[in-house]
């Protein structure tokens, strides 16, 4: 299987399982599990991330190296000329960064900066410095632990901050912007991947159970983000419009760009792997949300012995796309 244009090649090493999709309500800076939409969040409970879902991170991330190598090679060119975007970019926040996967995507598109990757999984920061290590950029990447919005402006003066997947987990997701941009420089670079397109990975009609069975996971999905989302601490309804929240931050919107990620059937193995686990987390998350009919259609799709199984069968697919909004502050930011 080759991917298409948009999405480079898998990296051989893809790890296993864990569950679910969309984005976890509890992890205050998020995970790089990917960014996209359709993802099941964990319950706000304020505990790292359990061993399971830092591997379904790991290889949701290798799925999308391609989307995040393409999408720091964007950024570069909004610095301007290559030599002057290398020299103008010093030191990158890599925010949320999981297991690393966009820092060392950043590290490659920007020869000279320094990358620091920021997470609150203590595990996951440690597979980031492992692919460092592994690449050869032990001594570029660093690792930070974090918790809160209010300490990303602790770590000083910035050139470039990729947040990807972290803001929707916030309770204020405004405040959380303006935190980010607390944290650049004058001319420095804001880019946010948030939402874009749910991943599709079967037809309409599988074959078994009702047809029309992906939309109605993603509905469940939505309703319950959309309750999950009440109940952060802080919660504060906004409209997602963001452009208009970084303009909102005092910064000046630079673009934004939608990145095409596809794996056309039939599926190499660690896509299959990565839409089992992604099922599985589905219907562990979702529950009640889903009729019996449903429910009994996704334990057949996680049958792994089955030629029904999304481990199996020749009709599943994937196909997302993620957007990146950009917006660069122009001028120191008043304090209060």
């Amino acid at each position: 299987m080759t991917p298409t244009q948009r999405t480079g090649d898998l990296d051989s090493e893809a790890p296993g399982a864990g569950p679910d999709p969309e984005p976890r309500a509890g992890d205050e800076l998020g995970i790089q599990a990917g960014p996209g939409a359709g993802q099941a969040p964990e319950p706000e409970t304020g505990l790292a991330p359990e061993p399971e879902a830092e591997l379904e991170a790991e290889l949701e991330a290798e799925l999308h190296a391609g989307f995040l190598a393409e999408a720091a090679h964007w950024l570069h060119g909004l610095f301007g000329p290559a030599d002057r975007a290398t020299a103008a970019v010093g030191r990158i926040l890599d925010v949320g960064s999981g297991p690393g996967m966009a820092s060392r995507a950043l590290a490659d598109a920007f020869p000279r900066a320094q990358v620091v990757a920021v997470d609150r999984s203590a595990a996951l920061l440690a597979r980031a410095e492992a692919r460092a290590a592994e690449h050869g950029l032990a001594g570029r990447i660093t690792t930070r632990r974090a918790e809160r919005p209010e300490e990303f402006a602790r770590s000083g003066p910035v050139d470039l901050i990729w947040t990807g997947n972290v803001c929707r987990h916030l309770g204020d997701q405004q405040a959380a912007v303006r935190s980010l941009a607390s944290a650049l420089r004058p001319g420095g670079l804001l880019a946010v991947a948030e939402r874009g397109l749910p991943p599709r990975f079967l037809p309409r009609d599988i074959g078994i159970g009702r047809p029309g069975l992906q939309a109605r996971l993603d509905a469940a999905v939505e309703e319950q983000v959309t309750a999950r989302r009440s109940r952060l601490p802080g919660a504060t309804s906004v409209v997602e419009d963001w452009p208009c929240l970084l303009a909102s931050a005092g910064l000046v919107p630079a673009g934004s760009r939608t990145f095409l990620i596809e794996f056309p059937a039939p599926l190499d193995v660690p896509v299959r792997r990565h839409l089992h686990t992604r099922l599985h987390g589905l219907l562990t998350d979702l529950g009640e949300r889903l009729d019996l009919v449903d429910r009994l259609t996704v334990e057949q799709l996680l049958d792994g012995d089955s030629c029904t199984g999304v481990l199996w069968r020749p009709d599943a697919f994937y196909l997302t796309a993620v957007t990146v909004h950009t917006a660069r502050l122009c001028r120191p930011l008043a304090t209060s």
